[in-house]
């Protein structure tokens, strides 16, 4: 783990906080490149009627749009769960050099849970991992916002 890592994870978790104050599922993601925030992003496939507004794909949409260039080497993606399988992919593609995840995703996760994509030896870019960072506050703001929600339908 690098010392910034820490940082950038919390600013991270404040993007997942408001995916739940939208009521959507609270999973936050920031870009960096050289120590500084190029992309961020929430889920928000729910207000967006966009099922690929992952956190991941948000933020990485914005910052090929503010870099002008689909492809973004030299980045460090900081996401509070652990991708699925759609943002492991969009990772390869978009040549993230580093993935620093917070909580696993035993259901869905495909970075080590279940499909282990980024692990691929036939993909044609392959992407640093760093799991584990704030795992247990990112795991919190999730574990509480399931919560609620079934508090609420009782």
């Amino acid at each position: 783990m690098k010392p910034a890592d820490i940082d950038f994870m919390r600013l991270a978790l404040a993007e997942a906080q408001q995916a739940a104050a939208l009521g959507e599922v609270p999973v936050g993601a920031v870009l960096v490149r050289s120590g500084q925030v190029i992309g961020r992003g929430f889920n928000q496939p729910i207000s967006s009627n966009d099922p690929s507004a992952h956190a991941e794909m948000v933020a990485l949409r914005q910052a090929s749009l503010s870099e002008g260039n689909y492809r973004l080497p030299d980045t460090t993606l900081y996401v509070t769960l652990e991708p699925c399988t759609m943002c492991a992919g969009l990772l390869v593609h978009t040549r993230i050099t580093r993935l620093v995840y917070g909580a696993t995703e035993p259901r869905s996760g495909a970075v080590i849970s279940r499909a282990q994509v980024l692990a691929q030896p036939w993909l044609n870019h392959h992407v640093e991992v760093e799991g584990g960072v704030l795992a247990e506050e990112c795991g919190a703001v999730l574990r509480d916002f399931f919560r609620a929600k079934r508090e609420q339908s009782q």
